[in-house]
């Protein structure tokens, strides 16, 4: 038996992270695909656990032997989920969870069109800044560019089987958790 595909996206400070988290406490058939990128590490982030962490070298090498599922360039760096890491779980009967941007969850729906694909929005781009704000992760320029490109996001959840909006963290997961169990991840 093979397992579901799972790709959750939206904006920089939806809440894709905490949904994500909560999801993978409440479903043990589900497991986490590591994405790749090319940024330098948070400081609370190590490598191999919210993200590997390699050179744009190593992510380019990759990129032209076609080793990528989907993959992007987002502010100014990559990000990718290889291929055979999802394939490997899927043919183990694990259900996968990935977190990705938008660009690359379009990707996914093109090769794996199965997929189900959530988009987690926020409920205003008001509302995002604050919570990117509250990060003090980023400079005034980087902030300015994750709203510019939340904005085309957002235009952008139509393409997607289902919609949360994170504007309370409970009613979030529950409907997180209401389409995991109808697409069979119970």
């Amino acid at each position: 038996m093979t397992g579901k595909l799972f790709v959750l996206s939206g904006p920089s400070g939806a809440g894709k992270g905490t949904l994500r988290e909560l999801a993978l406490k409440n479903f043990d058939s589900l497991v986490y695909s590591i994405s790749c990128t090319t940024r330098q590490p948070r400081n609370s982030e190590t490598d191999g656990v919210e993200y590997r962490f390699i050179t744009r070298e190593n992510f380019e090498n990759r990129i032209n032997n076609g080793e990528f599922l989907e993959y992007a360039h987002v502010h100014d760096n990559y990000y990718g989920t290889l291929k055979q890491d999802v394939i490997n779980e899927l043919e183990r009967g694990n259900n996968v969870l990935l977190e990705i941007d938008v660009q690359g969850a379009l990707q996914v729906r093109e090769k794996m069109p199965e997929a189900v694909l959530i988009f987690i929005a926020p409920p205003s781009i008001e509302e995002l800044e604050k919570r990117l704000r509250a990060r003090h992760t980023e400079t005034e320029e980087n902030l300015k560019l994750r709203l510019k490109n939340a904005e085309h996001e957002m235009n952008l959840q139509n393409e997607y089987n289902h919609v949360i909006i994170n504007d309370d963290l409970n009613k979030a997961v529950n409907y997180l958790r209401e389409i995991f169990i109808q697409e069979g991840c119970a």
